[in-house]
């Protein structure tokens, strides 16, 4: 039987990584997002049998698209990677412009709750049954960088959704975990190690990152694990980033 996978946010940076790294382990892999050109280069990348579809994961018509052209081409869904996130400008709490809160609450935390519940109802039709869901959380679930309200707190709140994905699945077969990851080596940490990140003291420092293969080698663990076991959270981090003990 043919296993499928989504990821969303599957264009660019952990995402395309996932997605590619899940079409070598043998999956289907349908990777969605707003950008149509990167997702077609990703699918392109991940093998024939990929398939790119454009997104908006706030958009709750737009996420059942994708739902049902997935039902429609394969009749089931076995893993959806809630990849899809966005941050805000590093600026005083108090100068955050409204929208820009909206922005990243829509997309990392609405945009994962509208996927969850198409997946759920899938995957709870689909036969055999069930399947599983993983979320990316980020270090930040856990503790948060400086001057970061919207990304930390849609970050915490995926902890609360998987934890309650994770409960509320369980009768009917669907697993979900969480991966919480620091430092990758993507286009959106490049400041990491060029010009350094604000540090909790107020300087700036360059910091250590790791090869995004290594997530993605992580996420094809997680997706490849019978439903019977379950990676409720599992953190990959850069070794000598600083997170244990920052602050």
């Amino acid at each position: 039987m043919t296993r499928t996978a989504l990821v969303t946010g599957g264009g660019t940076g952990i995402g395309r990584a996932a997605a590619i790294a899940l079409a070598k382990a043998g999956f289907t892999v349908v990777v969605a997002g707003r950008r149509r050109e990167p997702l077609y280069a990703t699918a392109q990348e991940a093998g024939q049998d990929a398939l790119a579809l454009t997104c908006d994961v706030r958009d709750a018509t737009s996420v059942a698209g994708v739902f049902a052209e997935i039902d429609a081409r394969f009749g089931r869904l076995d893993v959806l990677f809630n990849n899809a996130g966005v941050g805000a400008p590093a600026v005083p709490l108090e100068d955050l412009d409204l929208e820009q809160w909206r922005a990243v609450i829509e997309t990392n935390v609405t945009g994962a709750f509208l996927c969850t519940q198409e997946a759920f109802r899938l995957m709870k039709r689909q036969s055999p049954r069930g399947g599983r869901i993983i979320n990316n959380g980020s270090i930040s679930a856990s503790v948060p960088r400086p001057l970061s309200a919207p990304y930390t707190a849609a970050k915490h709140a995926i902890t609360g959704l998987t934890r309650s994905t994770s409960l509320d699945g369980r009768a009917y077969d669907i697993a979900c975990g969480q991966i919480d990851i620091g430092n990758a080596a993507t286009d959106l940490t490049e400041p990491m190690r060029t010009t350094g990140v604000l540090q909790a003291d107020g300087s700036r420092a360059l910091e250590p990152t790791m090869d995004v293969a290594h997530v993605a080698e992580a996420i094809v663990y997680m997706a490849r694990l019978p439903l019977a076991a379950n990676v409720q959270f599992m953190t990959v981090m850069a070794t000598k980033m600083p997170y244990i003990g920052r602050g």
